[in-house]
């Protein structure tokens, strides 16, 4: 953190605007993001030089969006994502970066692959939800969902894809996919604050680089509000999966 040059603080700056910019429009975008900073910075640091900002864009994007929040949601999947944040600091405490860059990458690709699937044959396969106790398979989507969310976005801030996947697969619309997904990260990073400065990854220097970066912030938040009224609903979805996708892949072929 030293020894950046005036290109790699450019890069953070960039990914840093992305970060608002995927708070207020396209969920997901900002494991771009994730990526750029795990380049430019040694990637367990980066992950707490990263957090404090995440946690700006959620303001920003609850600002925006506070109304849009579905809170049973939010309840369901909180339990399950505290699990997952336990694993994933655990997790920390022993693996390398070449070993989260992977598991990370590829539960990404494997979300997607299923979320794609689940989108297709949803309409061809499934009846009609009928009124009463949800099945199995609906008690278990949100713990399952929690967990992986919990534990990616601990070691990798990475949760967003994972989240997003779960809000479409749940039929979420624009709004209220942004609103719920606001609030739920704005509560889940805020409690990881404690865990990444037990880990060592917020110090003095991490958040020297935060207090230079912050500001980008603000421009890709605006960018992000101005452009969400202009995406359809099948275009956003489409941008979301891409994000995962393509963020998934980033972490897998730079191990």
């Amino acid at each position: 953190m030293d020894t950046l040059t005036l290109w790699q603080l450019a890069a953070l700056a960039a990914a840093t605007a992305l970060v608002g910019f995927s708070k207020t429009a396209v969920s997901g975008a900002n494991t771009i993001s994730l990526a750029v900073f795990a380049a430019v910075l040694p990637a367990r640091e980066s992950t707490g030089v990263l957090l404090p900002i995440l946690i700006a864009g959620d303001v920003l994007a609850v600002l925006t969006y506070r109304r849009h929040a579905h809170w049973p949601t939010l309840l369901r999947l909180f339990p399950a994502v505290a699990v997952g944040v336990v694993a994933g600091t655990l997790f920390m405490m022993w693996a390398g970066d070449a070993a989260v860059r992977t598991s990370i990458g590829a539960i990404l690709i494997f979300m997607a692959g299923v979320t794609v699937w689940r989108r297709r044959t949803a309409n061809a396969v499934e009846p009609a939800a009928e009124a009463g106790a949800p099945t199995p398979a609906e008690r278990l989507r949100p713990r399952s969902y929690g967990v992986l969310g919990g534990f990616t976005t601990m070691v990798a801030n990475a949760g967003g894809p994972v989240m997003s996947l779960y809000l479409l697969s749940a039929g979420f619309r624009k709004l209220g996919f942004l609103g719920t997904s606001a609030w739920f990260f704005l509560i889940v990073n805020t409690s990881k604050v404690p865990f990444s400065v037990g880990l060592g990854l917020i110090d003095a220097r991490s958040l020297l680089l935060d207090a230079c970066l912050l500001l980008f912030v603000l421009p890709g938040a605006w960018i992000g509000r101005k452009c969400v009224d202009r995406i359809n609903q099948r275009l956003f979805e489409r941008l979301v999966i891409a994000a995962t996708v393509l963020g998934g892949l980033q972490l897998l072929l730079n191990p």
